[in-house]
């Protein structure tokens, strides 16, 4: 195998698409706790820091997750899979980038944003991916708290401590995972099926699983909001919140309405949104941080 082909494969492992959303909710969260403008070195460190806690987690996961993903259309093309890594190899790997993110965010940040990278791979390759996958179909709900744990580690790297506007940034992605995911497995869901994955969009019917995307989409907005008092927001971010949240509830309805109606639920249009919705939502909190203009006083 050639040194581009195996080193594309090790990058594989480390789920680089995941990876990337985390990564953009990071720095908005830093200049959120800046007030401004952060130092671009710390900025640029964080974020060197976050994609390899990222990637130990994610090639963790793909190690846990190698005899399913081998049933399964969507990750038959996997390293682990198709050979292209070792089992070994691929330990050895993401053992390596779990000590070095580690030692790199508690060297050159703080070891609070250490301790917190640590406990996202933990959650993530503990609790969600070894514990609640193959046994609940409640499993994204949960897994989505290892998605939270960027703003933590953003926000602990600009200021060493934790607060109330990181936890609600928390809560938002929190809540916003489900809404995001079960469209992706309800397009999937015969592979999970065939994997014994008890997804929700498998062993529940379209209108439940619609109904709890309606109620969770709703939650997210609710969560966005609640970011004004408490982070102090202005006039920007809250009409972005308002603007991004209500297409959101809007559309996650929708797919509500076409599962009762039992004609093409076409989920991934809401999948693709929803990540439109996050991003934005986050370049929202960092234009506020950056251009702050205060709500009129009631």
């Amino acid at each position: 195998m050639g040194f581009r082909r195996k080193l594309a494969a090790y990058v594989a492992l480390t789920k680089p698409r995941v990876m990337e959303l985390l990564l953009a909710v990071t720095v908005p969260t830093m200049f959120l706790a800046q007030g401004g403008l952060p130092n671009l070195l710390l900025v640029v460190v964080t974020l060197v820091g976050g994609a390899m806690s990222a990637g130990a987690a994610g090639a963790f996961n793909c190690i846990i997750d190698r005899d399913i993903d081998r049933l399964m259309r969507r990750t038959e093309g996997r390293p682990l899979v198709t050979g292209e890594v070792s089992t070994r190899e691929a330990v050895i790997f993401a053992s390596v980038l779990a000590v070095v993110s580690t030692l790199w965010f508690g060297f050159l940040t703080n070891w609070l944003a250490a301790a917190l990278s640590l406990a996202a791979i933990g959650f993530y390759v503990v609790v969600y991916s070894l514990i609640l996958k193959r046994r609940t179909p409640q499993n994204i709900v949960w897994g989505g708290a290892a998605g939270g744990f960027p703003v933590l580690i953003g926000w602990a790297a600009v200021t060493g401590s934790l607060a109330w506007p990181p936890v609600v940034l928390f809560v938002i992605i929190f809540l916003w995972t489900p809404p995001h995911y079960w469209p992706l497995s309800w397009k999937y869901r015969d592979d999970y099926r065939s994997a014994d994955v008890p997804m929700l969009t498998v062993v529940r019917g379209p209108i439940t699983v619609a109904l709890q995307i309606v109620l969770y989409a709703w939650a997210t907005l609710a969560a966005s909001l609640l970011l004004v008092p408490i982070a102090n927001m202005g006039i920007i971010y809250v009409i972005m919140a308002l603007a991004l949240g209500v297409p959101f509830v809007v559309e996650s309805h929708r797919l509500f309405s076409r599962a009762v109606n039992r004609t093409d639920v076409s989920p991934m249009r809401l999948f693709h949104f929803s990540n439109f919705y996050l991003a934005m939502l986050f370049v929202a909190v960092a234009v506020d941080a950056l251009w702050r203009i205060p709500l009129p006083a009631l």
